[in-house]
């Protein structure tokens, strides 16, 4: 198995049964995204103790890469301090635009193939401008992927 099959497997896995997916009933933060190109949804909630991620979780509908990246961001952000969460955002957005660095993503790695489809790249880093969102205090608007917020990070 290629490295690019192992990270297509992963996709397909995370698209098809989604960690924490799920209602967060206790939460600090909150925010809600949409791709109106590709119809993606996602409704993320976390809950930040002492600037620490205890929980995440999202709700909503996509497509596979959508969900896929929301699935792998939640595992990432659980246990870690805010700071982290938001550097890992950033890097996460360089590898998409092809700029290489040095750091590691962990799982999320498997993402960053995503950037050989430009139409797809919008997909992939919705749940992360709702965490951005989220974290910014922004839950009364909904961030989009495109018009007024696009590309604000």
């Amino acid at each position: 198995m290629s490295l690019n099959d192992l990270y297509q497997e992963t996709i397909l896995d995370h698209g098809r049964k989604p960690r924490n997916r799920r209602k967060l009933d206790s939460f600090t933060h909150e925010a809600q995204g949409h791709n109106p190109l590709c119809g993606d949804e996602i409704h993320l909630r976390l809950n930040v103790k002492d600037g620490v991620i205890v929980d995440v979780a999202f709700e909503g509908c996509g497509c596979a890469i959508s969900t896929a990246s929301a699935s792998l961001m939640t595992m990432e952000l659980k246990g870690r301090k805010v700071e982290e969460a938001e550097a890992l955002f950033e890097k996460f957005q360089l590898h998409l635009r092809n700029e290489k660095v040095a750091d590691e993503l962990g799982e999320v790695e498997c993402l960053v193939g995503v950037a050989a489809f430009p139409e797809r790249i919008k997909c992939a880093i919705l749940p992360w401008h709702a965490f951005r969102a989220a974290m910014a205090g922004d839950q009364l608007r909904v961030i989009s992927t495109e018009g007024d917020n696009a590309g604000k990070d």
